[in-house]
């Protein structure tokens, strides 16, 4: 049977070494028996948290440190960020998939840097810009010598501490030529809602992921955890993993209905 769209999935942050573990297996199960594409997500340093007390992560070396295991373990590819060019070469001894955050998409040091890698480009279209002005992103890395990309949609500011999704986004990156990811968790984020913290409306992260793939994404991208309201970072925003099976199979149909 052939595979369907690709899934990026984990935790939002690394809390702990047991966490991630238990998360990588558990959703590694689910695509298979899904016949998903699945690469394992999880930052080692979330560097643009609300609050300066906020959890940010073990950081790089201990981070890179779990995510190696999760790859020797479950044979897993592995997506995690980058925020500053001297991350780029030991995180691409790990990962499969470079991510470059949203506030940094316009970074040419970092893009370049990551994209000379060859690793596959994950790029986070800021929340401050037009799907239109992601041609220039593009140039860069292409620039660069790596056409190995995939663009992501996360949400557009609209006022304070909010975000909307407009799907017509998705169908104007496609037309850049590389592969759309729908990052449906992050898009329902409250960026600093709840003072000192983002808060989020996990409730219709379903409704974005299924317009994604009907507007063409190939990708679907859910910060997933075992207990959300526990969680260190995006709890308000994250996929309940014992909710995460079901809701891929609900996705699922939408996706062969469009593909039939």
């Amino acid at each position: 049977m052939r595979k369907r769209f690709e899934l990026i999935a984990g935790p939002c942050v690394i809390e702990s070494e047991e966490n991630v573990m238990f998360l990588a297996k558990a959703i590694k199960e689910i695509a298979e028996r899904l016949n998903i594409e699945f690469y394992f997500k999880a930052s080692f340093d979330k560097a643009n948290r609300t609050s300066i007390s906020s959890y940010r992560g073990p950081g790089i070396e201990e981070g890179l440190r779990i995510l190696q295991k999760v790859k020797d373990s479950y044979e897993l590819k592995i997506v995690t960020d980058v925020h500053e060019t001297w991350q780029v070469e030991p995180v691409s001894r790990v990962a499969d998939v470079i991510q470059i955050p949203a506030f940094l998409c316009r970074q040419t040091d970092l893009l370049v840097t990551a994209a000379k890698t060859g690793k596959r480009i994950s790029v986070k279209k800021a929340q401050f810009l037009s799907p239109f002005d992601m041609k220039n992103v593009v140039s860069k890395i292409e620039e660069s010598g790596n056409r190995d990309i995939m663009l992501c949609e996360r949400g557009t500011s609209f006022g304070y501490n909010n975000l909307v999704v407009d799907m017509t986004g998705i169908i104007e990156m496609r037309k850049l030529g590389y592969p759309v990811v729908m990052d449906a968790t992050h898009s329902v984020q409250k960026p600093g809602g709840n003072g000192i913290v983002s808060g989020g409306n996990r409730e219709y992260v379903e409704y974005l992921a299924k317009a994604a793939i009907c507007c063409g994404a190939e990708v679907l991208f859910f910060e997933v955890h075992p207990e959300p309201e526990k969680a260190l970072s995006d709890g308000p925003n994250m996929v309940r993993l014992s909710d995460f099976e079901e809701m891929l199979k609900r996705i699922i149909k939408v996706y062969d209905a469009v593909h039939s």
